[in-house]
């Protein structure tokens, strides 16, 4: 058994988390560049807890310029254990309406302009990202969900696009009725694949605030109308999170999906082979394995 931490990273208009006991912010040195912002750590519940807002407070990260490898190699060196992301997104279902929430499982990466791995050249790998959130974790998010009377859908496909602009219509339509995403965001990916490569339990809770532009009735997103949503969302939000110290417990058994031994057999690159300066940068990420 180790001790559980909890990481929260959260999205648009979520930028802190209320409640936490010894709560400060601290700086967390990364190989990989500066995280987002300095971290807020602190306990709830009697649960080690850290907060990271993406986008850095006050909103200076876009979705492209987002430091994806520095925030997850610095949860990592925290000693986190798991990951919950909470991100604003669009639905492409009419039941799933603004206002609710989704326990993302499955994602279509479309982003092109972000690096997407801390391994490469000198440093191979290969983890399998078949079934990207945890199961364990997604249950847990999915009961505090419905403990604090939040309208929420089990699963779910997250479109995962670059941004920072909306959908064109022709796009919404492909992604809804061709390809079958159920949600549309642009943060998620690389976030989830990094968690993975970091052997990190990586949930996914996508707040709704808008039904895209496919919608007849709703037509071209309202960022007004949006902002709006949002806020209502990120209320929700912190009653869900303050709900996961009780659910994930202080004590950790190993992930029964093996979400925290993905490096098992992942990297190709013989010792003898391996790049140096690399494996030095990865000794928070791959240690265990390195």
């Amino acid at each position: 058994m180790t001790a559980t931490k909890i990481a929260v990273i959260g999205g648009s208009g979520i930028y802190d988390i209320e409640g936490l006991e010894g709560a400060q912010w601290v700086d967390v040195n990364s190989p990989w560049g500066a995280p987002s912002d300095q971290i807020l750590t602190g306990r709830l519940g009697g649960v080690d807890m850290a907060f990271l807002p993406r986008h850095g407070r006050g909103h200076v990260h876009s979705p492209t310029t987002v430091p994806y490898r520095a925030n997850i190699d610095a949860l990592k060196r925290l000693g986190c254990t798991d990951v919950i992301s909470v991100s604003a997104c669009g639905s492409f279902r009419e039941e799933m309406a603004p206002g609710d929430f989704v326990i993302v499982d499955q994602f279509i990466d479309r982003t092109f302009a972000r690096e997407k791995s801390f391994f490469g050249t000198g440093c191979v790998a290969h983890v399998s990202v078949a079934h990207p959130t945890c199961p364990r974790l997604s249950a847990a998010c999915l009961t505090a969900a419905r403990d604090a009377g939040i309208n929420v859908h089990d699963g779910g496909t997250y479109l995962a696009m670059e941004g920072p602009q909306f959908s064109t219509l022709a796009e919404s339509k492909m992604y809804r009725e061709v390809w079958g995403a159920d949600v549309i965001g642009m943060t998620n990916m690389p976030e989830a694949k990094l968690a993975r490569e970091a052997e990190l339990c990586y949930a996914s809770v996508a707040m709704i605030t808008d039904y895209d532009s496919w919608h007849p009735d709703h037509g071209e997103v309202d960022v007004t109308e949006i902002i709006k949503t949002l806020m209502g969302n990120a209320g929700k939000a912190r009653d869900l999170v303050a709900r996961l110290p009780t659910l994930l417990g202080p004590d950790r058994a190993p992930c029964p999906h093996g979400c925290d031994r993905a490096l098992e057999y992942a990297v190709m690159t013989a010792p003898e082979q391996r790049d140096a300066a690399l494996v030095a940068k990865l000794d928070a990420v791959a240690g265990r394995v390195l």
